[in-house]
């Protein structure tokens, strides 16, 4: 059984919150412990993947659902430990589009050379898992984006301190 995400947010598609999104994940990233270029790489797949649900799943319509969870694989460091059970950080973006084939979610040739359309290239290079799906919730609408980043330790980077981890408060 899957563990359940920890943190479930629900957005509307208006681009407006697209830097409030990607501000909040990297933040969760950065207190699970990740380095300072994974918090910015987790945080650019997010806003790639969202900027494509808001373009191509909802046709820019800047009112629909979508929802963002997060789960750290292994748990959290409970506060006081200096242990770090988070090895990784899965995030699942959600929408109620139309649903589309997975197989047909692909990157644009790079010998293109032209503005836009890497998103999905972006994605899989920057994230260690990426996959697309339908949703299944029998509304036949909808897909889901599964992406993990494995957190690795840095001994030149203090993020990979497991105390950063701890609540400041």
């Amino acid at each position: 059984m899957d563990q359940p995400s920890e943190i479930r947010i629900e957005m509307m598609s208006n681009p407006l919150y697209l830097s409030g999104a990607r501000e909040m994940v990297a933040s969760v990233a950065r207190r699970l412990a990740f380095t300072d270029e994974a918090c910015g790489q987790i945080a650019l797949a997010v806003d790639e993947a969202l900027c494509n649900v808001i373009r191509h799943g909802y046709g820019r319509a800047p009112d629909r659902p979508i929802w963002i969870s997060l789960t750290p694989v292994g748990g959290v460091a409970t506060p006081g430990s200096s242990d770090n059970p988070t090895v990784a950080l899965r995030i699942v973006i959600e929408d109620d589009a139309k649903q589309v084939d997975p197989t047909t979610i692909k990157s644009r040739n790079l010998e293109d050379v032209r503005p836009g359309g890497l998103g999905v290239h972006i994605i899989r290079h920057v994230m260690d898992d990426v996959s697309y799906e339908r949703r299944s919730d029998n509304s036949g609408r909808g897909m889901r984006l599964t992406m993990t980043k494995k957190r690795t330790e840095s001994a030149t980077d203090p993020a990979g301190d497991p105390s950063r981890a701890e609540p400041t408060a």
